[in-house]
């Protein structure tokens, strides 16, 4: 499956009405076996911007695509030293109140998987078991040479150890862990190679335009086929890699409920999308559910 550069939807049709009333996706929660597919706006209440909600990185930010990385050294390069910096912050965001009723969902039975769309791991940093992280995870990088995976905390200290003294501020950080610099802040920050081979170092994220692993597909289709029902969390589902598991389980007639302030383009094949903030919405649907939710473990962490 190669995710499309798709960086914009616009309805072609009236967009379904959101509903501030819980009830249905209670319901749901209630009756067990949910699979969640969650997307950037779940991490947002963990000061990660999602991509386009109001203030989306999208409005002033195109992502890298696998395309240009693989053909331009210099692309390379204006990367590394953008995700360089904006890892330094990424990795400093913790669970908020959304990551944590999710884990606490399925600690209590009532999920079937968690389908991730994000990079940031905070579902596994909450709790949750069994992830499948759909575009892959900052926290690794690979070789496309050789294919050698590595931790992306060994390849920090390598970057830093080369690019002593890079301290430019980033104008913001976005939900690819990407920072905003300009080509002046970039200069000439330098690229380590792979320590095995001399190849390309890559993040293991699946960029736009870049193929999904086909095992890694055929694990979420079978998810689907395996749930209930489908809960997409804070996801415009403008990218095909996740609109197609809504649309294979409202094939299947399986009921899909969303929790997204915005329309998306799943909303057609929706019972119901409901529009409260997440973490607030997750919260009272785990308390009307009796479900209790850890506590932040440092009260200074996000909410």
């Amino acid at each position: 499956m190669r995710m499309r550069p798709t960086l914009s939807w616009t309805p072609t049709e009236d967009p379904q009405p959101g509903s501030t009333d819980p009830e249905p996706v209670a319901e749901a929660l209630s009756a067990g076996g949910v699979l969640v597919l969650s997307g950037a706006g779940i991490s947002t209440e963990s000061g990660i911007p999602d991509y386009r909600g109001e203030g989306g990185s999208l409005r002033r930010h195109t992502p890298m695509t696998y395309q240009e990385f693989t053909a331009s050294a210099r692309a390379r390069r204006r990367y590394w030293a953008r995700s360089h910096l904006g890892w330094r912050t990424f990795g400093r965001a913790r669970p908020n109140a959304g990551h944590r009723a999710v884990t606490a969902f399925g600690r209590h039975g009532l999920l079937s998987g968690v389908i991730t769309q994000n990079v940031d791991g905070l579902h596994q940093a909450a709790g949750s078991e069994d992830v499948v992280e759909l575009h892959g995870s900052l926290d690794r990088v690979v070789c496309l040479s050789c294919g050698a995976s590595g931790s992306r905390r060994d390849l920090a200290r390598r970057l830093e150890e080369v690019n002593a003294g890079f301290e430019p501020v980033a104008a913001r950080l976005n939900p690819d862990g990407d920072a905003d610099l300009t080509d002046e802040q970039v200069g000439d920050f330098r690229v380590v190679p792979c320590a095995q081979c001399g190849g390309i170092l890559k993040p293991d994220v699946v960029f736009f335009g870049e193929t999904v692993p086909p095992r890694r597909v055929e694990r979420c289709r079978e998810l689907v086929d395996g749930a209930t029902s489908l809960l997409v969390l804070g996801s415009s589902l403008t990218v095909m890699s996740g609109l197609r598991f809504v649309r294979q389980a409202a094939q299947a007639g399986k009921p899909v409920l969303i929790v997204n302030r915005d329309p998306t383009r799943g909303d057609r094949h929706a019972v119901t999308r409901l529009t409260l903030p997440l973490g607030t919405a997750l919260t009272d649907l785990a308390a009307r559910l009796d479900v209790p939710v850890d506590l932040p473990v440092d009260a200074g962490a996000a909410p």
